[in-house]
């Protein structure tokens, strides 16, 4: 694929959107595993409330059921907290989806739709450097 003929200016501004957007890559995915602990978590505190209570420690039990298991991970003045899917989907559907698909509009005017293309030019250079010495 050729490299498409950009100024440096346009080439540092598409190159800045592609890095912006693999951060918010990397985000999404700490915000998975952030999810998929927190769940883990609680999966830990919810069998402590069963044994909490076959033990015969109902207060520690109820606390377990009625503070810390139904409770998010975000608090909001009217009700109940976020929970962490709920942080994680408006993550995806929000800031990522629109970043993604802003990333896609400008790559597809300045660039024609080419992926990459400060990667391009450098590489270019690293070749023709190479191939001439």
């Amino acid at each position: 694929m050729d490299e498409p003929n950009l100024t440096e200016t346009e080439l540092h501004a598409i190159h800045s959107v592609e890095l912006g957007l693999e951060w918010l890559h990397r985000a999404h995915g700490a915000l998975v595993a952030f999810h998929h602990k927190t769940g883990h978590a609680m999966d830990h505190l919810a069998a402590a409330e069963e044994a909490f209570r076959e033990a015969g420690h109902d207060d520690l039990a109820d606390t377990l059921r009625d503070e810390l298991l139904p409770r998010g991970v975000v608090p909001r003045e009217d009700g109940p907290g976020q929970w962490t899917y709920e942080v994680l989907e408006a993550f995806e559907t929000e800031l990522y989806a629109d970043a993604r698909a802003f990333e896609g509009e400008a790559r597809a005017s300045v660039t024609d739709g080419v992926r990459h293309a400060a990667e391009r030019r450098q590489q270019e250079r690293w070749r023709s450097r190479a191939e001439k010495s």
